[in-house]
Formats: structure tokens, C-alpha cells, sequence
């Protein structure tokens, strides 16, 4: 899915919530045969896994929107000791959210991409980790969907430049939990938030979808 700046976003849920129906799509490939999002009926019941990739503590959530109404199902961190190998964190980041999605049967993936580090190193390491969450979605056949950090911060406290601590409280308040999310698994809420808000903007807008 191309890119859908936070005006456009806001612009757009604001007025298909006022009218209780789809915006109507007037672009010039407005023609052309829906995208799978656009396909989707607003009010059926979707589910995603979410994921904010790391070696040592990957972030998970599952999250589910049935119309207007957004849940977070359960979520969680993916915690790998110091001691273990790097192979090792790989199989248990693979292994571990393959039992997740045989759990909950989520019918789609979305991840934030890798940040930007000046340690080639630190690059590698962390592209790793993602490689492993990718393979386990892509084993169980589902659509993989990509967001950028900023973006998932904008999303979820309007601010893409925000704190850990500050996306956790917002999550938090956003889908009205009893308890703040461990830093890593708020991170992973907020990814679940910035895809289901991709997806309706950009089935408002025609836009194609973003797979990784």
C-alpha cells in the first residue's frame, strides 16, 4: 500500500465514520478491480498479527477490529536469554510465533521494518530477527504487510518521533486496557493500530496494497 500521510488518514476515517459508508473512490484507476482490502466488507471481522522484531525481546500482539470496534485479543514478548546463541533466538522467535498464529488464526501480518543504525553490525543482527518473523508468516500463508517506525508512532500518539514509555501509555488509553503493555509488546499494538488504519484509508483511497 502507498504511503497515506496523517491528514489524508484522519481526513479520510473522519468522513467515511460521518457517513457511515465507504468513501467513494474518484481517482483515475478507479476502475480497475478492487485491491483485497478494498474487497473486504468494513464490518467483518479481521485479525492481525503484529510484530515489532528483535533478537532479545521481539514484541507480539494479536489484534482484531470488528467494524468500528478495535481489541487487543492477547499480547506478549518473545524474551531470549543473553547466554543463548544467535541461531538458537532465531529458531525460538520462529518457533514461538508459529504456536501464536496457530493459536489465534490471525489472517494477516503486519511488522515494522528495520530501523536505520549506524552500526552495520547492530543492521544485521536485527535484520535477522525480522527474517525469522517473516519466515514464520510466510510459512503459515499469511499476507505480510511492512510499516516504518515513524510511522507506527505517528499512528499511535501522533508524534513520530515519540518515546517508548509515551506509545505504551497511548496504547494503553487507545484500546482501553487494564494494564500498560511491556515497552516491546505496546510497540507491537501500535503496529496493529497503524495497519488497520493503513488498510481503511487506502481502500478509501484506492491505493495499492504494501506486501512485503
Amino acid at each position: 500500500m502507498a504511503r497515506v500521510t496523517a491528514a489524508e488518514l484522519k481526513r479520510v476515517l473522519a468522513n467515511a465514520a460521518r457517513s457511515g459508508r465507504r468513501v467513494t473512490d474518484r481517482s483515475p484507476g478507479a476502475g480497475k478491480p478492487p485491491t483485497a482490502a478494498a474487497r473486504l466488507p468494513i464490518t467483518e471481522t479481521r485479525r492481525v498479527l503484529a510484530i515489532d522484531p528483535a533478537l532479545r525481546n521481539t514484541g507480539w500482539a494479536v489484534l482484531e477490529k470488528n467494524g468500528r470496534d478495535l481489541k487487543a485479543v492477547t499480547w506478549g514478548v518473545i524474551s531470549n536469554p543473553p547466554k543463548l546463541l544467535h541461531s538458537g533466538c532465531l529458531v525460538a522467535i520462529r518457533e514461538q510465533l508459529s504456536d501464536i498464529i496457530r493459536s489465534h488464526h490471525p489472517e494477516a501480518c503486519a511488522i515494522e521494518s528495520t530501523i536505520y543504525v549506524q552500526s552495520y553490525r547492530t543492521a544485521i543482527v536485527l535484520g535477522t530477527a525480522r527474517a525469522a518473523c517473516l519466515i514464520a508468516a510466510a510459512e503459515h500463508g499469511l499476507p505480510i504487510y511492512e510499516y516504518a517506525p515513524r510511522e507506527v508512532k505517528q499512528a499511535a500518539v501522533g508524534r513520530g518521533a515519540a518515546q517508548k514509555d509515551q506509545v505504551a501509555f497511548m496504547i494503553r488509553s487507545l484500546l482501553r486496557l487494564q494494564e500498560t503493555p511491556p515497552a516491546d509488546a505496546a510497540d507491537a499494538l501500535a503496529v496493529g493500530i497503524t495497519h488497520f488504519q493503513n488498510t481503511e484509508a487506502g481502500a478509501a483511497l484506492g491505493l495499492e496494497e504494501r506486501r512485503v
